[in-house]
């Protein structure tokens, strides 16, 4: 009888020594769970083609199970949620109870980048071939729900004639590549970081030496500090050197979830034409020295946590460079955080307009009749914002194009509560979700907008329909994540654990956090709008002054004014 992975770790477990992390580097190439398994018996990457000349025909009933819940990811595919399956039961039901027949489609747009044609393209498929449906999310990607395996490789020409994939969009491997919006447009950008994204992505997506990664792995590559480049596993972002001038610190081992931990800076200084090497390093470690025991810390911040930023590199810089880096100072920060929406003036004298649409949501339509309206006005570009917004380049007249976006429900100049607001797909379509988060959030920010109209209050807030933390949860002034609570009746409702001050370092006088949490603070999802106009009318009301921030007045507020 074959041993499996899972009676092979049971006695690595109870054997003497040290325990087996599965760390390539150090010749423990056993696998150690079942992805592993899977993944080194084939290359994922490969099963493209079963999908094509096979799946495609057969039909859902005949996917084998490794490619439908393991391989496919390589090629942005999950079995979406069946419809009526309620919260209670997301970590009850096997998988195959649980998933649908359907798929998600990830598409990945690295850097943000869309051109008119491959806008038309991506709202031809969404109509065809996916109910069409399409929503931003907050790494830049386009997610369609409802795709058929038949209908995958009709998908694949038609993204793949205008020079979109979806190549990697999920799986273990280098997933979509974040970037500044403005990115070569900005007038406050002195180095336009898009040619190392291009390069990146060309030499490496699909690259077999790198899709058996231990987890996936997110990287952030921009000048400005218009990413979340903390909870990446990789992230360069634009500082200048006293002698060489403008180029980009490293930082490594972000990541949310569970177990949140910001990024940490290396200390060196990368010029633009070394990035694409320095990453490959980066990846090529974490290949080799990640933890592949067990799924859960598998990502790269564990190993930076325990090794410390001296050790990674260390052996980054003699194992996988084979030189040393230079030392760097601090990433540029502005004074205050921004995010683009609104009109702005590029440095080449035409404008960029940024719209947002409620908390991503889109659909083929919507996209048909953007393409059409930035046609109309003389720009061929639009680029998505890690924020589920988007944005309009190269405008010569921008208020004709911002009546039309309005038309279209891209608000370009949107209250406070639809800019800052951002939600997860939920449990709409996610396996993994204990609650809706899409229509609750659209609620949540139509209430708000009637009830504190006219308030002077800009507070993030991030809804996650499960503890992954998928819409960045932990760093959000209000951080919602997913869970069934006890209602009035007794009886279990959707609701969630409030985080309350959190952020990102994103402008000079802030330091990254994660958001406070109080024993008991939750709120049913029918309280929800209730509870966060309470909190920011408190806020409003106890602040010192109005430069004084959301989390420093929860940093200092009493732990009553925070319920």
């Amino acid at each position: 009888m074959t041993e499996t992975a899972a009676t092979r770790a049971s006695k690595a477990a109870r054997s003497p020594g040290p325990r087996s992390e599965g760390q390539w580097a150090l010749g423990e190439r056993a696998p150690l769970n079942a992805n592993e398994e899977f993944k080194q018996h084939e290359d994922p990457l490969k099963v493209r083609d079963r999908i094509e000349r096979v799946y495609s025909r057969t039909g859902f009933a005949g996917i084998d199970p490794d490619d439908l819940r393991g391989r496919f990811r390589w090629w942005g595919l999950y079995t979406q949620r069946k419809p009526g399956i309620d919260g209670g039961r997301t970590a009850v039901l096997p998988p195959e109870e649980l998933e649908d027949e359907h798929f998600m489609l990830r598409v990945r747009v690295d850097g943000g980048r869309l051109d008119a044609a491959q806008l038309r393209a991506v709202a031809d498929v969404s109509m065809r071939f996916a109910r069409n449906t399409a929503d931003i999310t907050d790494r830049q990607n386009i997610q369609l729900h409802w795709v058929r395996i038949q209908d995958v490789p009709a998908i694949w020409r038609r993204l793949e004639a205008v020079g979109l994939s979806t190549t990697e969009a999920c799986g273990d491997c280098p997933r979509v590549i974040v970037g500044s919006p403005v990115a070569g447009v900005a007038a406050a950008e002195l180095l336009d970081a898009t040619p190392a994204i291009e390069e990146i992505v060309a030499r490496h997506v699909g690259d077999p030496t790198l899709s058996n990664l231990p987890r996936k792995f997110k990287s952030a590559v921009s000048w400005l500090p218009d990413v979340p480049y903390e909870v990446n596993d990789v992230a360069f972002l634009g500082a200048v050197h006293p002698e060489h001038g403008p180029g980009f610190g490293l930082w490594v081992g972000g990541g949310l979830s569970t177990q949140p931990m910001l990024a940490q800076p290396v200390g060196v200084w990368v010029p633009l034409a070394e990035v694409a090497e320095v990453w490959l390093g980066v990846a090529g470690l974490f290949r080799d020295y990640g933890y592949r025991r067990l799924r859960n810390r598998a990502r790269l911040k564990f190993l930076v946590a325990d090794w410390g930023v001296d050790r990674f590199r260390k052996v980054l810089e003699e194992e996988y460079l084979h030189r040393c880096l230079l030392d760097g100072p601090p990433p540029v920060l502005p004074a205050r955080p921004f995010d683009h929406i609104g009109v702005h003036p590029q440095r080449d004298g035409r404008w960029y307009v940024g719209a947002a649409p409620v908390v991503g949501r889109l659909s083929g339509t919507r996209l048909a009749a953007l393409a059409d309206a930035v046609e109309a006005h003389g720009s061929g570009r639009v680029r998505l914002t890690p924020y589920q917004k988007l944005l309009v380049l190269d405008v010569a007249e921008p208020e004709p194009l911002v009546a039309d976006l309005r038309r279209l429900g891209l608000e370009p100049e949107p209250s406070s509560w639809r800019r800052e607001t951002m939600a997860c797909t939920g449990i709409e379509y996610c396996k993994l979700a204990i609650v809706e988060t899409k229509e609750r959030a659209a609620v949540l920010v139509a209430e708000l907008e009637q009830r504190l109209a006219g308030r002077p209050a800009r507070l993030s807030v991030n809804i996650n329909g499960c503890p992954n933390s998928c819409a960045r949860t932990q760093v959000a002034d209000i951080g919602l994540k997913g869970q069934l609570l006890n209602g009035p009746d007794g009886r279990q409702v959707e609701g969630f654990q409030v985080h309350l001050g959190g952020g990102l370092a994103l402008a000079e006088d802030q330091q990254g956090a994660f958001g406070r949490k109080l024993r008991g603070l939750r709120t049913t999802a029918a309280e929800l709008p209730d509870y966060v106009e309470r909190i920011t009318l408190r806020y409003l009301a106890g602040r010192r002054d109005e430069e004084e921030t959301f989390a420093r007045w929860v940093e200092r507020a009493d732990e009553e004014e925070l319920r």
